[in-house]
Order: structure tokens, then sequence, then C-alpha cells
């Protein structure tokens, strides 16, 4: 395992900053110049964080916490849910990467946790929303729903073995976020 670049607590600073930055920008900008194309593809990525989130288009971890190239390592699904893949990842990316800080980063309004709540979808969408549904129950209000879901997410998370002696041996964070898509804050669980 490669030590931490940056504390849980650093990454978690840097991200509320970030999201700060993006809360008080009217545009932003990133640095794709073809001299740091070349520096990352020859030096590797160092992403000080992991962030699970939801496929929805407007949550773009990128943008929400005013981060670059190789700053955060983002796994996207619908629904911010949990299976293996998504956990191999994480792995991933805690081990070889150093990377200390996992957050997932549900958002309100989220169709995946309104479909499992308002409709009966079929199909490969059902994987998703009974995966939801797990983690809200008898739920009815969609913003505490959203945050039941992420709870969950985060619960498998630490269930993980890998996951659990990197937080014991490491200092490994797991931690919750909701992002509001009418103001762009990120509000830690």
């Amino acid at each position: 395992m490669q030590s931490y670049r940056i504390t849980a607590d650093e990454a978690k600073a840097r991200l509320i900053s970030g999201n700060e930055k993006y809360i008080q920008s009217r545009t932003l900008s990133c640095d794709v110049s073809p001299e740091t194309l070349l520096r990352f593809s020859e030096s590797g990525q160092k992403p000080y964080a992991i962030i699970i989130t939801c496929s929805d288009s407007r949550v773009v971890p990128e943008m929400i916490f005013s981060a670059g190239i190789g700053d955060l390592f983002v796994i996207r699904v619908a629904g911010n849910v949990m299976d293996s893949h998504q956990l191999g990842s994480i792995e991933y990316a805690a081990e070889h990467l150093g990377t200390g800080l996992i957050v997932v980063l549900g958002h309100d309004h989220c169709g995946a946790v309104d479909a499992a709540m308002n409709h009966e979808p079929d199909g490969y969408i059902k994987f998703i929303t009974d995966e939801i549904l797990k983690a809200i129950g008898d739920e009815k209000n969609e913003f505490r729903a959203c945050c039941l879901n992420v709870k969950h997410s985060c619960d498998i998370i630490e269930h993980s073995l890998q996951i659990q002696r990197d937080e014991e041996e490491y200092g490994l964070q797991v931690l919750g976020a909701i992002y509001r898509l009418d103001s762009g804050r990120v509000e830690f669980l």
C-alpha cells in the first residue's frame, strides 16, 4: 500500500474549499494545456479523494469541487449504489494510488431515488432501484431518502474487509455527502 499523500481531513478541507470556490464562481476553467496533459501522462495519477457519485449529468465532481486533472478518482453509477465493481475500484484507488478519503456524493432530486420510491421499473434499472429500496425502506421524504441512500452506500463500503483494514491501519475515511442542485453546495452528512 502506498502512503497517503495527504490525510483524509486535509482532503476533506480541500473538497470544502473547492466547493466554496465553485459556489462563488460564475465560470470555471481547468488547465488542459499540452504540458499538463503530458505531465499527467508521464507521472500518473495521484488523486486526493475518491468520489462515488450518481451518473446524473448535473453532478460533475471535478467542477463541484473546483478540481483539476488528476485530483479526484471518480466512480459514477446511477443512484450512487454499490456493488463489487465499485468496491473494486475504491480498493484500487485506496491501495495503489494512496488516496485516503472516500466520499459517497448523493444529490437531491435524484431520478434513481424517485424511481425507487414512486415507480416500478423493470430491466436492468431494477437492480439499481432494488438496492435503493433496501436503503430507504418506507421513507416518503425525497431528501431524507437521498440521505439514507448515501448512508447505505457508505455502510457497504465500510463493511469491505480491505477498507476496514485500511481505515484501522492507515486512517482511511469514508464520508457521505449530499449535493444541492439548486445552490451547488455540498453538505457532508
